[in-house]
Protein backbone atom coordinates (compact mmCIF):
# COMPACT_ATOMS: atom_id res chain seq x y z
CA UNK A 1 0.00 0.00 0.00
CA UNK A 2 1.58 3.15 -0.96
CA UNK A 3 1.74 5.83 1.52
CA UNK A 4 -1.06 8.78 2.44
CA UNK A 5 0.22 12.39 2.97
CA UNK A 6 -0.80 14.53 5.95
CA UNK A 7 2.02 17.00 6.37
CA UNK A 8 1.99 19.04 2.82
CA UNK A 9 4.53 21.69 2.52
CA UNK A 10 3.70 24.45 -0.31
CA UNK A 11 5.96 25.88 -2.71
CA UNK A 12 4.64 28.70 -5.44
CA UNK A 13 6.37 31.06 -7.95
CA UNK A 14 7.39 33.94 -6.60
CA UNK A 15 10.44 35.38 -8.53
CA UNK A 16 11.29 38.67 -9.90
CA UNK A 17 9.06 38.15 -12.76
CA UNK A 18 5.97 37.68 -11.13
CA UNK A 19 4.78 40.79 -10.11
CA UNK A 20 1.61 42.95 -9.86
CA UNK A 21 -1.79 40.97 -11.35
CA UNK A 22 0.52 38.11 -11.69
CA UNK A 23 1.72 38.09 -8.24
CA UNK A 24 -2.23 38.09 -6.57
CA UNK A 25 -2.98 35.38 -8.87
CA UNK A 26 -0.32 33.18 -7.35
CA UNK A 27 -0.90 34.12 -4.06
CA UNK A 28 -5.14 33.56 -4.33
CA UNK A 29 -3.69 29.88 -5.63
CA UNK A 30 -1.83 29.07 -3.35
CA UNK A 31 -4.55 29.87 -0.82
CA UNK A 32 -7.24 28.07 -2.40
CA UNK A 33 -5.06 25.09 -2.44
CA UNK A 34 -3.64 25.36 0.99
CA UNK A 35 -7.25 25.62 1.85
CA UNK A 36 -7.95 22.12 -0.07
CA UNK A 37 -5.38 20.29 1.28
CA UNK A 38 -6.46 21.47 4.82
CA UNK A 39 -10.06 20.34 4.00
CA UNK A 40 -8.64 16.89 3.33
CA UNK A 41 -7.31 16.60 6.64
CA UNK A 42 -3.35 17.43 5.89
CA UNK A 43 -1.01 19.62 8.05
CA UNK A 44 -0.71 22.68 5.92
CA UNK A 45 2.77 24.51 6.06
CA UNK A 46 4.63 27.25 3.72
CA UNK A 47 8.36 27.17 2.11
CA UNK A 48 9.49 30.13 3.72
CA UNK A 49 10.51 32.06 0.99
CA UNK A 50 6.78 31.47 -0.56
CA UNK A 51 5.60 32.85 2.35
CA UNK A 52 7.70 36.12 2.43
CA UNK A 53 7.38 36.82 -1.19
CA UNK A 54 3.61 36.68 -1.88
CA UNK A 55 2.21 37.90 1.94
CA UNK A 56 0.08 34.42 2.55
CA UNK A 57 -0.03 34.36 6.03
CA UNK A 58 -2.58 31.51 8.20
CA UNK A 59 0.01 28.78 7.61
CA UNK A 60 3.51 28.02 9.43
CA UNK A 61 6.23 29.01 7.69
CA UNK A 62 9.12 26.64 7.92
CA UNK A 63 12.84 26.65 6.09
CA UNK A 64 13.90 23.73 3.31
CA UNK A 65 16.21 21.93 6.24
CA UNK A 66 12.88 21.96 8.47
CA UNK A 67 10.54 20.71 5.59
CA UNK A 68 12.80 17.90 4.75
CA UNK A 69 12.58 16.98 8.40
CA UNK A 70 8.81 16.98 8.85
CA UNK A 71 7.32 16.96 5.80
CA UNK A 72 6.56 14.14 3.75
CA UNK A 73 5.31 15.25 0.78
CA UNK A 74 5.82 18.63 -1.35
CA UNK A 75 3.41 20.46 -3.50
CA UNK A 76 4.86 22.47 -6.40
CA UNK A 77 2.38 25.16 -8.00
CA UNK A 78 4.45 26.67 -10.68
CA UNK A 79 6.32 26.02 -14.14
CA UNK A 80 9.11 23.59 -14.58
CA UNK A 81 11.65 25.66 -13.44
CA UNK A 82 10.69 26.47 -9.67
CA UNK A 83 10.26 22.54 -9.90
CA UNK A 84 13.50 22.40 -11.14
CA UNK A 85 14.22 24.92 -8.09
CA UNK A 86 12.75 22.72 -5.38
CA UNK A 87 13.22 19.67 -6.72
CA UNK A 88 17.37 20.16 -6.38
CA UNK A 89 16.78 21.49 -2.89
CA UNK A 90 14.79 18.41 -1.69
CA UNK A 91 16.89 15.39 -3.15
CA UNK A 92 19.39 14.96 -0.53
CA UNK A 93 15.88 14.75 2.09
CA UNK A 94 14.24 12.46 -0.58
CA UNK A 95 10.84 14.04 -0.45
CA UNK A 96 8.54 13.33 -2.87
CA UNK A 97 7.21 16.19 -5.36
CA UNK A 98 4.02 16.61 -6.91
CA UNK A 99 3.64 19.66 -9.26
CA UNK A 100 0.32 21.55 -10.19
CA UNK A 101 1.24 23.81 -13.35
CA UNK A 102 1.19 27.22 -13.41
CA UNK A 103 3.96 27.89 -16.20
CA UNK A 104 4.01 27.31 -19.66
CA UNK A 105 5.01 23.70 -20.81
CA UNK A 106 5.15 21.97 -17.64
CA UNK A 107 7.20 18.70 -18.36
CA UNK A 108 7.56 18.30 -14.57
CA UNK A 109 4.93 19.94 -13.30
CA UNK A 110 2.57 18.25 -15.12
CA UNK A 111 -1.19 18.38 -13.29
CA UNK A 112 -3.14 20.87 -14.65
CA UNK A 113 -4.42 23.71 -11.79
CA UNK A 114 -8.18 23.86 -13.67
CA UNK A 115 -9.57 21.44 -11.68
CA UNK A 116 -6.36 20.12 -9.45
CA UNK A 117 -8.67 19.00 -6.79
CA UNK A 118 -10.13 16.25 -9.01
CA UNK A 119 -6.72 14.82 -9.35
CA UNK A 120 -4.98 15.69 -5.95
CA UNK A 121 -7.22 13.84 -4.03
CA UNK A 122 -6.83 10.40 -4.82
CA UNK A 123 -3.32 11.14 -4.76
CA UNK A 124 -3.23 12.53 -1.43
CA UNK A 125 -4.44 8.74 -0.49
CA UNK A 126 -1.74 6.97 -2.10
CA UNK A 127 -3.03 6.42 -5.30
CA UNK A 128 0.16 8.14 -7.59
CA UNK A 129 2.97 6.72 -9.62
CA UNK A 130 6.31 7.38 -9.05
CA UNK A 131 8.93 8.56 -10.95
CA UNK A 132 12.09 8.26 -9.82
CA UNK A 133 14.81 11.50 -11.77
CA UNK A 134 18.49 11.06 -11.76
CA UNK A 135 20.64 14.15 -10.82
CA UNK A 136 23.67 15.65 -11.93
CA UNK A 137 26.26 16.57 -9.70
CA UNK A 138 28.91 19.32 -10.88
CA UNK A 139 32.36 20.92 -9.17
CA UNK A 140 34.35 23.57 -11.27
CA UNK A 141 37.71 23.04 -10.38
CA UNK A 142 40.01 26.00 -10.42
CA UNK A 143 44.08 25.65 -9.02
CA UNK A 144 43.10 22.54 -7.29
CA UNK A 145 40.48 24.33 -5.21
CA UNK A 146 36.90 23.56 -5.69
CA UNK A 147 34.98 27.56 -6.44
CA UNK A 148 31.14 26.21 -7.22
CA UNK A 149 29.19 23.07 -6.58
CA UNK A 150 26.05 22.09 -7.31
CA UNK A 151 23.32 19.86 -8.36
CA UNK A 152 21.40 20.32 -11.92
CA UNK A 153 18.01 17.51 -12.69
CA UNK A 154 18.31 19.19 -15.98
CA UNK A 155 21.59 20.09 -17.44
CA UNK A 156 25.29 21.16 -17.12
CA UNK A 157 25.82 23.75 -19.62
CA UNK A 158 29.29 25.17 -20.31
CA UNK A 159 28.43 28.14 -22.68
CA UNK A 160 31.07 30.69 -25.23
CA UNK A 161 30.61 34.62 -24.11
CA UNK A 162 28.11 36.66 -25.94
CA UNK A 163 31.04 38.56 -27.92
CA UNK A 164 33.71 35.91 -27.97
CA UNK A 165 34.69 32.88 -30.82
CA UNK A 166 34.50 29.63 -29.99
CA UNK A 167 35.52 27.64 -26.72
CA UNK A 168 37.84 24.97 -27.10
CA UNK A 169 37.02 22.04 -24.16
CA UNK A 170 39.00 19.07 -23.89
CA UNK A 171 36.81 16.75 -23.00
CA UNK A 172 37.48 13.03 -21.02
CA UNK A 173 35.24 10.40 -19.88
CA UNK A 174 36.43 8.25 -16.77
CA UNK A 175 39.74 9.71 -17.44
CA UNK A 176 39.53 8.81 -20.84
CA UNK A 177 40.25 11.37 -23.17
CA UNK A 178 37.50 11.87 -25.70
CA UNK A 179 38.49 15.14 -27.78
CA UNK A 180 39.45 18.61 -27.90
CA UNK A 181 35.97 20.52 -29.02
CA UNK A 182 35.96 23.45 -31.05
CA UNK A 183 32.52 24.75 -30.36
CA UNK A 184 30.06 26.99 -28.63
CA UNK A 185 29.61 25.35 -26.13
CA UNK A 186 28.90 21.56 -24.20
CA UNK A 187 25.85 20.49 -22.97
CA UNK A 188 25.43 17.55 -20.23
CA UNK A 189 22.04 16.30 -19.77
CA UNK A 190 20.18 14.19 -17.76
CA UNK A 191 16.96 12.42 -19.28
CA UNK A 192 14.59 14.87 -17.49
CA UNK A 193 16.75 17.77 -19.68
CA UNK A 194 16.58 15.79 -22.96
CA UNK A 195 13.64 17.42 -23.64
CA UNK A 196 15.32 20.89 -23.06
CA UNK A 197 18.29 22.61 -24.36
CA UNK A 198 19.77 19.23 -25.13
CA UNK A 199 17.04 19.28 -27.72
CA UNK A 200 17.39 22.05 -29.22
CA UNK A 201 21.22 21.48 -29.99
CA UNK A 202 20.05 18.38 -31.54
CA UNK A 203 19.72 15.79 -28.60
CA UNK A 204 17.71 12.71 -28.24
CA UNK A 205 14.39 12.76 -26.44
CA UNK A 206 15.44 9.88 -23.56
CA UNK A 207 12.91 8.07 -21.43
CA UNK A 208 13.39 9.37 -18.01
CA UNK A 209 13.88 5.33 -16.48
CA UNK A 210 16.94 5.33 -18.89
CA UNK A 211 20.10 5.10 -16.81
CA UNK A 212 22.39 7.55 -19.20
CA UNK A 213 23.27 11.04 -19.77
CA UNK A 214 23.71 13.26 -22.99
CA UNK A 215 26.85 14.77 -24.30
CA UNK A 216 25.79 17.57 -26.89
CA UNK A 217 28.03 20.00 -28.62
CA UNK A 218 26.53 23.33 -29.19
CA UNK A 219 27.20 24.81 -32.66
CA UNK A 220 30.66 22.41 -32.88
CA UNK A 221 33.17 23.74 -35.31
CA UNK A 222 32.91 19.98 -37.12
CA UNK A 223 29.63 19.01 -38.28
CA UNK A 224 30.48 15.21 -37.20
CA UNK A 225 30.61 16.31 -33.69
CA UNK A 226 27.42 14.78 -33.23
CA UNK A 227 25.52 14.03 -29.66
CA UNK A 228 26.56 11.00 -27.74
CA UNK A 229 24.58 9.20 -25.12
CA UNK A 230 26.54 8.04 -21.58
CA UNK A 231 26.34 5.75 -19.37
CA UNK A 232 24.84 7.47 -15.88
CA UNK A 233 27.82 5.95 -14.23
CA UNK A 234 30.42 7.71 -16.07
CA UNK A 235 32.34 11.04 -14.90
CA UNK A 236 32.49 13.98 -17.67
CA UNK A 237 35.53 16.01 -17.69
CA UNK A 238 35.58 19.81 -19.35
CA UNK A 239 38.57 21.50 -19.29
CA UNK A 240 38.56 25.14 -20.82
CA UNK A 241 41.78 24.98 -23.56
CA UNK A 242 41.05 28.10 -24.98
CA UNK A 243 38.09 30.89 -25.51
CA UNK A 244 36.70 34.39 -23.51
CA UNK A 245 34.02 34.78 -21.04
CA UNK A 246 33.16 30.88 -21.09
CA UNK A 247 30.47 30.35 -18.63
CA UNK A 248 29.01 27.83 -16.68
CA UNK A 249 25.18 27.00 -16.01
CA UNK A 250 23.81 24.28 -13.53
CA UNK A 251 19.99 24.55 -14.56
CA UNK A 252 19.29 27.90 -13.34
CA UNK A 253 22.90 28.06 -10.95
CA UNK A 254 25.20 29.93 -13.02
CA UNK A 255 29.46 31.05 -12.75
CA UNK A 256 29.76 33.96 -14.85
CA UNK A 257 32.79 33.58 -16.09
CA UNK A 258 35.60 30.50 -15.94
CA UNK A 259 39.47 30.39 -16.48
CA UNK A 260 41.63 29.27 -19.26
CA UNK A 261 42.72 25.87 -17.27
CA UNK A 262 39.18 25.46 -15.11
CA UNK A 263 38.03 22.17 -14.74
CA UNK A 264 34.21 20.96 -14.59
CA UNK A 265 33.79 17.72 -13.45
CA UNK A 266 30.03 16.07 -13.27
CA UNK A 267 28.74 12.74 -12.22
CA UNK A 268 25.94 11.39 -10.80
CA UNK A 269 24.74 12.20 -8.04
CA UNK A 270 24.04 9.90 -4.79
CA UNK A 271 20.56 11.39 -4.85
CA UNK A 272 17.37 11.67 -6.89
CA UNK A 273 14.35 13.60 -6.93
CA UNK A 274 11.43 11.35 -6.79
CA UNK A 275 8.05 13.16 -8.50
CA UNK A 276 4.79 11.30 -8.34
CA UNK A 277 2.00 11.22 -10.94
CA UNK A 278 -1.47 10.55 -11.43
CA UNK A 279 -2.59 7.01 -11.75
CA UNK A 280 -2.41 6.61 -15.55
CA UNK A 281 0.10 9.27 -16.08
CA UNK A 282 2.86 8.02 -19.21
CA UNK A 283 5.64 10.08 -20.69
CA UNK A 284 4.27 9.59 -24.20
CA UNK A 285 0.92 11.34 -23.25
CA UNK A 286 3.60 14.14 -21.90
CA UNK A 287 5.58 13.93 -25.09
CA UNK A 288 2.40 14.17 -27.46
CA UNK A 289 0.51 17.08 -25.06
CA UNK A 290 3.40 19.63 -24.39
CA UNK A 291 5.43 18.99 -27.82
CA UNK A 292 2.52 18.06 -30.35
CA UNK A 293 4.94 15.09 -30.48
CA UNK A 294 4.37 12.54 -34.05
CA UNK A 295 1.13 14.74 -34.83
CA UNK A 296 -0.40 12.74 -36.95
CA UNK A 297 -0.03 9.35 -35.79
CA UNK A 298 -2.54 6.74 -34.77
Amino acid sequence: MKSKFRHVALFGKYHATVTGGALESSRKVLDDVAQFLARQGCEVVLDKDTAVHTGLSGFPALNMEQIGAQCDLGLVIGGDGTMLGVGRQMASHGLPLIGINQGRLGFITDIPIGGYQNTLAPMLQGRYQIDDRSVLHAKVVRDQHCVFDALALNDVVVNRGGTSGMLELRVEVDGRFVANQRADGLIISTPTGSTAYSLSAGGPLMHPSIGGWVMAPIAPHTLSNRPIVLPETSEVSLEIVSGRYASANFDMQSLAELMIGDRITVRRSEHKVRFLHPEGWNYFDTLRKKMHWNEGGN
